[in-house]
């Protein structure tokens, strides 16, 4: 039974692309938190810089424990494509290698899944809280779900309260039971920035039994030079966060009706990612930018015609709309005032 000891619990994949600088922080404090019933692979996606010899030495260190995986580039998807493919743990998260686990947290977190394991009651969703480690930044955002989430038992949608905007299932959140994503084919797309959306999207209308521990697990850095989530290279890689929008829009407007328990959540998950391809197309303020914005909203009421009509009345759909170049600037205004706010790049 996956509850007794020596059975491997959790699998952690942790993606690295010429992460030889930092990646041993976040290595070590999963190896600090879990104990021999956690899994570490450490997915090395063809990098140039010594991770692949950090990896091996990390594998050689620590048999049983971690895995060192080696592969041709194929960017942060084909990563968590492949750990899956190899994962032996009942369940599955993905620790990215310049974020890192509170140990504490983390080994409450491993006892808690063991405990779901011994007692035959599979949960298909754990999510815990994270917090934003903003290089320079002294006061420190926890992102919990306290108020919407019942804490220490297991729940359904139908418990899911009210999430505020700065609220959502970041894959830094989850854990997902790893047979619930073979079970859904999950597959994230390859060279493509962003996928972290369609991680923590796409299976939720599988997930049934949810468990929420009120924990501040996850740490998220943001401050890099070069960062995937900074606004310069964002808005750089415009494209790619269009297409992960796309796909989003597509699989609850195809695949998830109305009336389907997780049908509220995903559409406020929705709105929020639709806001930040808005808000980042007015940022650039280009004339191609704006028709893009423009093709955006008219794609999803083509799509779906009430889907398009929550998110355009929601209030992150009507601020990132306001009309003509003073509402441009109304909504760049607030989105200056969320990001020093909530401390997002």
């Amino acid at each position: 039974m996956s509850g007794l000891p020596g059975a491997t619990t959790l699998t952690v994949v942790v993606p690295c692309y010429n992460s030889a600088d930092y990646m041993r922080r976040c290595v070590d404090s999963l190896l600090a938190g879990g104990g021999p019933e956690v899994e570490i692979l450490i997915v090395d996606d063809g990098s140039q810089d010594a991770t692949p010899e950090i990896a091996d030495e990390y594998e050689e260190l620590y048999p049983g424990r971690v895995r060192a995986v080696h592969k041709h580039n194929g960017g942060h998807g084909s990563t968590i494509n492949v750990g899956l493919e190899v994962a032996r743990g009942r369940y599955f998260k993905v620790v990215d290698s310049d974020d890192w686990v509170d140990v504490a947290a983390f080994a409450e977190l491993v006892a808690t899944l063991r405990r779901f394991g011994t007692d035959d009651a599979d949960v298909d969703m754990v999510l815990s809280n994270f917090v934003y480690e903003k290089e320079g930044r002294g006061t420190k955002r926890a992102v919990r779900y306290r108020r919407a989430l019942p804490s220490g038992r297991v729940f359904g949608w139908d418990e899911v309260g009210r999430l505020r905007k700065t609220q959502y299932f970041l894959m830094h959140s989850i854990v997902y039971r790893t047979g619930l994503l073979r079970e859904v084919e999950l597959h994230l797309p390859e060279h493509t920035f962003y996928v972290d959306n369609i991680f923590a999207y796409m299976p939720l209308p599988a997930v049934r039994r949810m468990y929420y521990l009120d924990v501040d697990l996850y740490r998220y850095y943001i401050g890099r030079a070069g960062q995937s989530v900074s606004e310069r290279v964002m808005i750089s890689r415009l494209d790619q966060q269009l297409r992960v929008n796309r796909l989003m829009m597509e699989h609850v407007a195809r695949t998830v009706p109305p009336e389907h328990p997780a049908y509220r959540y995903m559409t406020h998950y929705l709105e929020i990612v639709c806001a930040v391809s808005s808000t980042l197309l007015l940022r650039s303020g280009t004339d191609a930018a704006l028709a893009a914005k423009e093709a955006l909203w008219r794609g999803i009421r083509e799509e779906d015609e009430l889907l398009h009509r929550r998110l355009r009345r929601s209030a992150l759909g009507q601020i990132t709309n306001l009309p003509g170049r003073h509402g441009r600037r109304v909504t760049l205004a607030a989105y200056r005032a969320a990001q020093w706010r909530v401390g997002f790049n």
